[in-house]
Order: structure tokens, then sequence, then C-alpha cells
């Protein structure tokens, strides 16, 4: 059961964490226009490779925080502080992401599969995320941190981060990008920051 639990999570907490349009995977629905579905694929499994180690290296230190209660409390409250930020910052602050995005595709002429290792390894958002994750969900006993179900975690979440972004190279389409980006994304990233920070605030009460 704790097998299945973990997988679910990690594939669950993976699709939620990038589905929203960002650099990476709108740039990986870029590359399936101009180069070819392929090559779009290619960079998705190198982000996704990428993220598999992230994810790894996030949950090892988040197991070792598991053993040391007293850390992981400091790290609820910093970590509360953080989400509200980023939920009043996506609110309020942060531009329309409806609108153009004159950001470019990089023009790598290396193999895209690496260009989407490297370009993934300067996003360090994983990181935190998969901590904050796991971390919040082996309060609930719904994670645990044993060799075999944390490897299928980490399995989970570079299959839930590549089925994204597959999906944005197989559906994105440039007359149909006005239709993907009809909602303010900003708002849904927002609901998501904060929907942890109010779990987040009260696990912080539970523990006072």
């Amino acid at each position: 059961m704790s097998l299945l639990l973990n997988f679910i999570i990690g594939i669950v907490a993976a699709i939620v964490g990038v589905i929203p349009p960002g650099f990476l995977n709108l740039a990986a629905a870029k590359i399936s226009m101009s180069e070819g579905r392929k090559r779009g694929l290619l960079f998705s499994l190198g982000v996704s490779t990428t993220v598999f180690i992230q994810t790894y290296i996030a949950l090892l230190f988040a197991r070792y925080l598991d053993n040391h209660p007293d850390i992981v409390d400091m790290l609820q409250k910093v970590a509360l502080g953080i989400f509200l930020c980023i939920t009043i910052y996506f609110f309020f602050i942060a531009k329309d992401i409806r609108k153009e995005n004159s950001r470019q595709t990089p023009k790598s002429k290396t193999n895209r599969f690496f260009s989407g290792m490297f370009l993934s390894v300067l996003n360090l958002l994983p990181l935190p995320y998969w901590v904050y994750i796991s971390i919040t969900f082996s309060t609930f006993g719904w994670f645990k941190f044993s060799q075999p179900e944390l490897l299928l975690t980490v399995l989970a979440s570079a299959m839930g981060t590549f089925l994204v972004f597959a999906s944005y190279v197989w559906f994105f389409r440039p007359k149909e990008s006005p239709k993907l980006l009809k909602l303010n994304m900003n708002y849904i990233i927002g609901t998501i920051t904060a929907v942890i920070s109010i779990i987040t605030f009260f696990k912080i009460l539970k523990n006072m």
C-alpha cells in the first residue's frame, strides 16, 4: 500500500508542479512546432531526467529532515512565509502570462536531450518543492522514506513531468495557443500555493 501511495503522490505532485505554462514546457512546445515532435520529446526526456535526479536529491534531504522534527518545525514556518509571498506575487504582482511571451526558445544546435537537461538544471524549484511535498505527506502517514518507496516516487516524478511535457509537445499548436492561455495561469499557480499555505498553517497549529 505504501508503494502505491508514494507512486500516486509522486506522479500527481509532478503533474501539478509542471502543468502551468512555464519557460521549459513552452520551450518544448516551440521546439515541437519548429523542429518536429521527435526533438520536442527528446527535450522533454532531458528535462525529465534532470527532474529524476533533482527529486532523488530532494527526497534524501527530506528523509534526513524527517528524522529531525525540530528542524522540520522551523522549516514549516519558513515555508509558510515563502508560500504566502508566492501566493501574493501571483495574485497581485506577476504580469499576465496570457500576453505574448517575448522570451525566445534557445537556438542550441546540440542534442535536444542534453539541452533539456541543461536548462532544467537551472530550475532549482523542484528541490524545495519535493522536500515540502514529501515531508508534508509523511506527517499524515501517507509517504514513506524507505528505499523502495523513495525510488518509486522519484520514478513517478520523472514520469509525471514527461507526461505533461509530452502533452505540450503533442497538442500545442500556434492556432490553439490563445485557447491554452485563455485563463490567467498566474491565478491557478496562486491558488495552488494558497492551498499549500493553508495546509501548512493548520499543520503548524496542530504541532503547537
